[in-house]
């Protein structure tokens, strides 16, 4: 039995356009508690907020700002498995949920991360090329958490 070329794209288009039928719900809470938000237990600094927002809350958050591409198949379905691994790990729309030893642990996670430079994801950056930090954005990013962090244990 020969199957030729001509079949086997058509077979293949058919399959494409049959999962574009498949549209998950998207990663965006409209009505969602923000009095557990990361920006409402800290006191953050406007640019250092807009850095994660920028490079962070795409997929650390219940907002994803959702490109073009992610309305096609499998992408989606790549883009929905990161912003799920990230929400896992790090949500900042749940932060004030974290008890404080976690949200310490999350702050001293997020500045080593950004020191050997693990985030944001090369993955991320490749496409989103205005989540890439800066050096003086990390700056601004570590000096904010280090204030942050003698603060608490300046309480305890």
């Amino acid at each position: 039995m020969k199957i030729s070329i001509k079949k086997i794209l058509f077979i293949g288009s058919i399959i494409f356009l049959l999962m574009q039928l498949y549209q998950p719900a998207r990663n965006i809470g409209f009505e969602q508690d923000i009095t557990g938000n990361f920006t409402k237990v800290y006191d953050i600094p406007k640019n250092v907020e807009t850095i994660f927002r920028t490079s962070c809350y795409d997929c650390h958050s219940n907002n994803t700002n959702y490109p073009w591409y992610s309305y096609i198949q499998p992408a989606r379905f790549f883009m929905d498995s990161h912003i799920a691994a990230g929400k896992e790990n790090l949500n900042f729309n749940e932060w004030g949920n974290y008890s404080s030893r976690k949200q310490n642990n999350k702050l001293d996670r997020i500045a080593k991360q950004i020191k050997s430079n693990e985030m944001p994801l090369s993955s991320y950056t490749l496409i989103h090329k205005n989540a890439i930090l800066t050096a003086t954005q990390k700056k601004e990013v570590l000096d904010w958490i280090n204030k942050i962090e003698d603060s608490i244990s300046l309480q305890n």
